[in-house]
């Protein structure tokens, strides 16, 4: 694997940067020529070494670490295709697309096992916050993407083709991986909290249908919704502690009322658990 820290060469003739617009955390990304420059995080040293990895396998459904430019920010290629702004556009919530986007995430997922959970890929910070309830997912077997939002999804005539915004990668499960899935594409949420498009979309068959197309087996099935539960549960302590120690994105959308947010979705997955369940099982 090459180092995660090589210089990247501009071309002779640099095209000006484009802004892009970012998620909800990051900030001042641009667009130069076929290349995007991110701005260096405390993730990008892992983001690195794992983007190197999925390109030695011959993985196309991520970016690729071309190095650091003068400015110290991290050189991605350009991945051509649609993405999603807000308000999101319909066609997120067509079904079709979301089981392409399973589909990916599997194949991502089959991608990433292999390396299991090496120690560079660690946070370094394992604790939680007070209060906050420890994880019910067993233990992580894989770098997982975990932010699987329209924003990190490009598309090509319709079907999904890449994940991009590796930022909160992070050891986890598939029962994980797939309970973010079904957050962003199952429209797991209270309806008055989902984006307009996706209001009218039926959380449990939606949720069969991506299950199955992920094909997430049987023992994974039957914890899901646990899980998701708990993930909404620990979310919400995680995301304060961010806003808190991280500020940024992280406060303004704490400020902006995430956090009820998240507590809204705990009591939609409460009430709606046992439908849910027997929808992917």
């Amino acid at each position: 694997m090459t180092t995660d820290f090589r210089t990247y060469v501009e071309p002779s003739e640099p095209e000006p940067p484009v802004p892009l617009l970012g998620g909800d955390v990051t900030e001042g990304l641009v667009r130069v020529g076929d290349t995007v420059r991110r701005p260096a995080s405390d993730a990008s040293p892992r983001v690195r070494r794992f983007l190197d990895f999925l390109q030695s396998l011959g993985f196309q459904g991520a970016p690729h670490f071309l190095g650091i430019d003068a400015n110290g920010r991290d050189v991605l290629n350009f991945i051509p295709g649609d993405t999603a702004s807000r308000p999101w556009p319909s066609w997120v919530a067509d079904e079709s697309r979301a089981i392409s986007v399973a589909r990916l995430v599997r194949a991502y997922d089959d991608a990433a096992q292999p390396l299991g959970v090496p120690g560079w890929a660690r946070t370094g910070r394992a604790d939680d916050p007070a209060g906050c309830p420890p994880s019910v997912a067993g233990p992580a077997t894989f770098l997982a993407h975990m932010d699987i939002t329209p924003e990190n999804v490009v598309f090509r005539d319709g079907i999904a083709v890449a994940l991009i915004d590796f930022d909160l990668m992070r050891p986890a499960t598939r029962t994980e991986e797939v309970a973010n899935l079904l957050l962003w594409w199952g429209a797991w949420m209270p309806i008055a909290d989902r984006e307009p498009v996706m209001r009218s979309v039926d959380a449990a068959s939606r949720a069969t249908v991506l299950v199955d197309a992920y094909d997430l087996g049987a023992a994974d099935r039957a914890t899901l919704v646990d899980v998701a539960r708990n993930g909404a549960e620990r979310s919400w302590h995680l995301m304060r502690r961010n806003a808190l120690t991280k500020g940024g994105g992280w406060k303004r959308m704490w400020d902006e009322g995430v956090g009820d947010k998240i507590l809204r979705r705990q009591s939609w997955l409460a009430e709606n658990a046992a439908a849910l369940h027997a929808a992917i099982t």
